[in-house]
C-alpha cells in the first residue's frame, strides 16, 4: 500500500468513499464544489488530504491538519479528520497503516498530540481508534449551524 497526498484527479474517488458513510450512500457535495474546496485546502499550510492506494485502486482516505499553537509552549498539534477505508477493503490493516502514517507525520512535525473525533454511533471506529492507542479525552461539543 502507498499513501500520498491527494490530487484533483482523486476527488471522485474521495467523494465515493465519503458516500459510503452516508445512510443513503450518496455524496453530500457536487464534484464541482468539491474541486473548488480542494483547491482552497491546497492553499493552507500543513493541511492535506491523503489517499491510500494499491495497484491503482483507492483503498481509503483521511485528512490531516498540523496546527501551530501559542499555548503548549508553541508545540504543534495534529488533527485527523474524514477517515474512510473502502468498505470492500475494511478489516485488512489498511486503516491501521493510514493512521500510523498520519501519526508519524505528526511526530515528524513535532506535534505534542494527535486528536480526532468520531460520531457517537460509530462504535466499530471507536474500538479501532482505541486499538491504536487513542484515548478518550474530555468532551466534544458542537452547535449545528443551519446553513
Amino acid at each position: 500500500m502507498q499513501i500520498r497526498q491527494a490530487t484533483e484527479s482523486d476527488i471522485p474517488s474521495i467523494l465515493s468513499l465519503y458516500a459510503q458513510l452516508e445512510p443513503n450512500g450518496e455524496s453530500t457535495i457536487s464534484l464541482s464544489n468539491a474541486l473548488e474546496i480542494f483547491r482552497k485546502i491546497q492553499s493552507y499550510p500543513n493541511y492535506h488530504i491523503y489517499i491510500a492506494e494499491q495497484e491503482g485502486e483507492t483503498l481509503g482516505t483521511f485528512s490531516l491538519a498540523i496546527v501551530d499553537n501559542l499555548a503548549h509552549f508553541g508545540a504543534r498539534s495534529g488533527l485527523i479528520e474524514d477517515v474512510v477505508v473502502d468498505e470492500k477493503h475494511r478489516y485488512r490493516g489498511f486503516g491501521k497503516e493510514m493512521m500510523q502514517y498520519a501519526i508519524n507525520l505528526c511526530r515528524q512535525n513535532f506535534c505534542y498530540k494527535v486528536s480526532l473525533s468520531s460520531n457517537l454511533q460509530r462504535e466499530n471506529a471507536h474500538r479501532f481508534y482505541e486499538s491504536l492507542g487513542f484515548q478518550k479525552h474530555g468532551f466534544s461539543y458542537q452547535i449545528p449551524l443551519d446553513l
